[in-house]
C-alpha cells in the first residue's frame, strides 16, 4: 500500500508564494493519477487539481486556475504543487490524493490513497 508524504506547507502574507510537494512510497508512482485537494476550518473537503499518470494532462478548479500549478516527477515519485499569488481564501489543510490505474477525478471519494495533509496560512 502506498504511502503519501505532504511538505513544503507554512504561513506566507496574500500574494506569496509556496510549493507543495507529494513524496511517494511506491516505486509504481507513475500508474497513480493523483490530486490536490484541500479543507478549510468549517468546511468540506474540495477539489484543487489533478493530473494524469504521464502528467501530460492536468485540470484545476476555477479559483486556481493560473495561480496554481500541478506538476509531477515520476522518477523521483512526487508529485508538488506550485502555488502562486495567494490569498486569504486559500488558507486551509492541503491533501494529495492518489489511485492506481486509473484516470484522475474531481471526486475526493475515488480516491484510495491520503497523505496526512500540510497547513497552509495565509495572511492578508
Amino acid at each position: 500500500q502506498v504511502q503519501l508524504l505532504e511538505s513544503g506547507g507554512g504561513l506566507v502574507q496574500a500574494g506569496g508564494s509556496l510549493r507543495l510537494s507529494c513524496a511517494a512510497s511506491d516505486r509504481t508512482f507513475s500508474t497513480y493519477a493523483m490530486a490536490w485537494f484541500r479543507q478549510a476550518p468549517g468546511k468540506e473537503r474540495e477539489f484543487v487539481a489533478a493530473i494524469n499518470w504521464t502528467g501530460g494532462n492536468t485540470y484545476y478548479t476555477g479559483s486556481v486556475k493560473g495561480r496554481f500549478t500541478i506538476s509531477r516527477d515520476n522518477a523521483k515519485n512526487t508529485m508538488y504543487l506550485q502555488m502562486n499569488s495567494l490569498r486569504p481564501e486559500d488558507t486551509a489543510v492541503y491533501y494529495c490524493a492518489g489511485r492506481k490505474y486509473s484516470a484522475y477525478s474531481l471526486t475526493a471519494y475515488e480516491y484510495n490513497y491520503w497523505g496526512q495533509g500540510t497547513q497552509v496560512t495565509v495572511s492578508s
